[in-house]
């Protein structure tokens, strides 16, 4: 795999001795023997193309595998990335200043304009993760994610903001995977689907919005739908702690638990490990599945970057702010 990484980086053949001197700079004992004898056999299953004196390149078949690869390398990856969010942020509750986690979607101004008042209703019947939001314009960029011309950003909450506020305090949280919560007559009942955070290189909640399993016009609606939803576990003992916590968090407009187990019992349909506690948190993508359940296609990324808390501002004046930005009404 790191002899095609070398190809990878090259736009042109590359010889065996080049092939060598680069893997030797990467910390491989290797020689050029062995890299002509590694191509002859990479050759043969058509992974790569022998151009003679020139070199050899990747073939479609060895990019292919490369990527492959690469996939299963990031297996675990949000797992990994999730934690070193809850570190990286270094919002204080007290003073209420400091940088929260949050998700950024790319839309069309016309998109967001079309769903507001549906995005509007699954903020104000606690679908969302807070209350509270941010817009940025073309040329804006949060953590990975730069906003295009003639897009804007909509920022929402990401959950993992609740995770860096209890650790900040003592708490350490496991989050185990993301799921969607079956609502019945505005009731959640259990988690119908579920991805494990350590088996997924992707958001599952944005396999799910990408997916169509959402039903958010449903459980706004009827009150019968999916919505997106996290598991975590806390200690037992911290029970409370976490609880007050969280209710501090979702006075400011940041979102706390949907609900926190009784210790080692099952929440939701789901069984918590011995000496822990079950915190289910709603998913701070939730608002982004209205566009897509009406057909809008959009670009959302999870855990996307911080962003300052004194730039976000309530739900409710998201129509007007969205109007100054873009004259749309």
């Amino acid at each position: 795999m790191a002899l095609l990484e070398v190809l990878k980086q090259h736009d042109r053949p590359v010889i065996s001795h080049d092939i060598a001197h680069d893997l030797q700079k990467r910390g491989y004992d290797t020689s050029e023997r062995t890299v002509r004898l590694d191509l002859q056999k990479l050759d043969q299953e058509g992974i790569t193309i022998n151009h003679g004196r020139r070199g050899h390149v990747l073939s479609p078949t060895g990019l292919a595998e490369l990527r492959n690869a690469r996939t299963l390398e990031r297996i675990g990856y949000l797992s990994v990335k999730i934690d070193a969010m809850t570190y990286g942020m270094d919002f204080d509750l007290e003073r209420r200043a400091g940088t929260v986690v949050i998700n950024t979607t790319v839309c069309e101004p016309r998109q967001l304009r079309a769903a507001l008042g549906e995005i509007v209703t699954v903020f104000a019947k606690g679908y969302a993760m807070g209350t509270l939001v941010a817009l940025m314009g073309p040329g804006e960029r949060v953590g990975e994610v730069t906003i295009p011309e003639e897009r804007i950003g909509f920022c929402t909450v990401c959950s993992v903001t609740l995770n860096g506020v209890l650790l900040k305090h003592g708490v350490p949280t496991r989050s185990r995977f993301g799921g969607l919560l079956e609502m019945r007559d505005g009731v959640a009942t259990r988690f119908a689907e579920a991805i494990t955070y350590d088996g997924t290189s992707l958001d599952p909640l944005v396999v799910f919005i990408r997916g169509g399993f959402t039903n958010y016009r449903g459980a706004i609606g009827s009150g019968n739908g999916l919505i997106g939803a996290s598991f975590r576990e806390i200690p037992a003992g911290a029970r409370d702690l976490a609880g007050q916590l969280a209710g501090k968090l979702a006075a400011i407009g940041l979102g706390g638990f949907l609900e926190i187990g009784p210790p080692g019992c099952e929440l939701f349909g789901i069984p918590t490990s011995e000496g822990c506690c079950g915190a289910v948190v709603i998913g701070g993508l939730n608002p982004v599945s209205i566009m897509e359940e009406r057909g809008d296609h959009v670009t959302a990324t999870a855990l996307s970057g911080f962003l300052e808390y004194n730039r976000l501002f309530s739900y409710t004046e998201l129509g007007a702010r969205l109007a100054a930005m873009t004259g749309l009404r």
